[in-house]
């Protein structure tokens, strides 16, 4: 059961990034499982679920939550705001929280209430809300969405949301970020893009850009891998190296024998609980050693 359930989520993988077709995806599930209910059944445990609890209730009466547009700067970006209620008066660091390929969902938004409850300043911006926003409870249609997105506008559009982060009143006058699989790629290219403007950055399990970029970045990084990801770590190592190779402040872990997305509570089959809990410290307190 252990090699069959590896083994499916290698195919999802293969699915949710490589652009596999969903008809042939099922198809291969069916055979790997030994029927459709016992796919479907492997396909629940695998995929993110909507509907799972959030570990931070969205009703918090610690937070100050609201949707809507976000920075004037650059292109009109919608998103998810999360701040401490105990903060108001004071200047605080701003931490953007960027999504997976699935878009701003439920759990980026939970994820963005975690970052709040320690002190920051959260934004969880939606990436595609040039393209008319995240599609409700359609996760093969958001995917399809990120899939066309013009990168380098989105990563510009991020630029222009630390410019208007640091503009507001309650900023201390820095700006982190954390992104998870495309989001954890997305801070990589920003870290590139934005050089000095960006304070800190940490990617979850995200493919890296040419290692000839690092000598672009400016920002420190924290970098998390998990260690099954063979398609993820075949970029990370040498983006690593290059990045200490040029002098960037780098501290890189990779977690064994989880999967990617084990810091994904929503998807019960590759979520790693221990490694998340540790991943997650790690990336507290590198907030707080560069961010204050």
């Amino acid at each position: 059961m252990t090699d069959i359930r590896s083994a499916a989520i290698a195919l999802y993988d293969r699915f949710t990034h490589e652009g596999m077709d969903r008809r042939a995806f099922m198809t291969e599930m069916t055979k790997l499982a030994g029927s459709a209910a016992a796919a479907n059944a492997l396909l629940l445990g695998i995929a993110a679920d909507p509907a799972a609890a959030a570990l931070t209730p969205e009703d918090d009466s610690r937070l100050i939550i609201r949707r809507g547009p976000l920075s004037k700067e650059g292109r009109a970006l919608a998103g998810y705001v999360a701040a401490p209620r105990s903060a108001e008066g004071k200047k605080i660091p701003a931490v953007i929280v960027i999504h997976e390929n699935r878009g701003l969902n439920g759990h980026i938004e939970d994820v963005a209430r975690r970052v709040a409850l320690a002190g920051y300043f959260a934004v969880a911006p939606d990436f595609l809300s040039p393209a008319g926003g995240t599609p409700k409870d359609d996760e093969d249609k958001a995917r399809t969405m990120i899939g066309a997105l013009d990168l380098q506008s989105s990563v510009a559009d991020a630029v222009a949301l630390i410019d208007g982060l640091k503009k507001l009143a309650h900023n201390n006058g820095k700006v982190g970020a954390v992104g998870f699989c495309w989001g954890g790629a997305f801070v990589n290219r920003l870290a590139v893009a934005a050089g000095d403007k960006l304070d800190a950055a940490v990617a979850y399990y995200g493919p890296a850009p040419d290692p000839a970029e690092a000598g672009k970045v400016k920002a420190p990084m924290l970098l998390h891998y998990a260690g099954l990801d063979e398609r993820v770590n075949k970029s990370g190592q040498p983006w690593v190296a290059a990045l200490e190779k040029a002098g960037v402040k780098t501290s890189a872990f990779t977690y064994p024998n989880v999967n990617h997305a084990f810091n994904n509570d929503t998807s019960a089959e590759r979520y790693d609980k221990a490694a998340a809990e540790l991943a997650w410290k790690r990336t507290l307190d590198f907030f707080k050693a560069q961010l204050g």
